[in-house]
């Protein structure tokens, strides 16, 4: 870390999941920011054939899927005899992530519970809300798709003490919630924030045509 006094307080992003079960939401700060971020968008049109009333529609926000590694290391906690990191390496934070996939035990207890009384049919479990925070521009409910777990390194016990983790996430829009959730609202709220934006851009963009600068003929 630099001693500079002046250095500028780096933004650390996170996954936060947010439980309806559960009033204190568990957050998952990346140790180190991503280097890369790659994210595809892919339009919903219309798919009204032959019809040119309906060849400028849009059936709603695009589908975005978010590609990331992150690294995860238990060196300076290690170098700081920190207790839970010389007992399990990184074996929480790994966890952490991982149970983003998962239902709940308690839920698969109950499952289990109910067809063992002879329920018919169980309905599978609601998630918890996942929300990206990458800075204070882009917060988005998302949906863990993969995790990929590469660990490069080992303590004596055999716990794992570092690792670059690749994550897959889809992007849920207000087109996946009901109105009230507060995924719609964090979406809503993120596009209203990308249109913003997008307006200082597009008014430098016809100075510069004004200018001269930009020839569109």
């Amino acid at each position: 870390m630099t001693s500079f006094p002046r250095s500028p307080r780096v933004t650390k992003g996170a996954l936060v999941s947010v439980d309806r079960q559960s009033p204190i939401p568990k957050v998952i700060v990346f140790q180190y920011n991503p280097e890369k971020m790659t994210r595809s968008l892919k339009a919903k049109e219309s798919t009204g054939e032959g019809d040119r009333e309906e060849v400028l529609r849009i059936k709603g926000a695009p589908s975005e899927t978010i590609s990331m590694k992150i690294e995860i290391d238990a060196t300076d906690q290690l170098e700081t005899a920190d207790p839970v990191a010389v007992r399990l390496g990184i074996y929480p934070q790994l966890s952490a992530l991982e149970l983003l996939l998962y239902p709940t035990s308690s839920h698969v207890k109950s499952k289990t519970i109910q067809a063992l009384a002879g329920t018919l049919e169980v309905a599978p479990p609601e998630s918890p809300l996942t929300i990206l925070s990458t800075g204070r521009n882009r917060v988005l409910p998302v949906r863990l798709t993969s995790l990929t777990i590469n660990e490069t390194a080992f303590d004596p016990n055999l716990n794992p003490i570092q690792a670059d983790v690749d994550l897959s996430l889809e992007v849920l829009t207000y087109d996946d919630f009901p109105v009230g959730n507060v995924g719609y609202a964090l979406f809503l709220a993120h596009q209203v924030a990308k249109e913003a934006m997008a307006a200082l851009g597009t008014v430098k963009s016809i100075g510069a045509i004004a200018s001269g600068g930009v020839k569109i003929f």
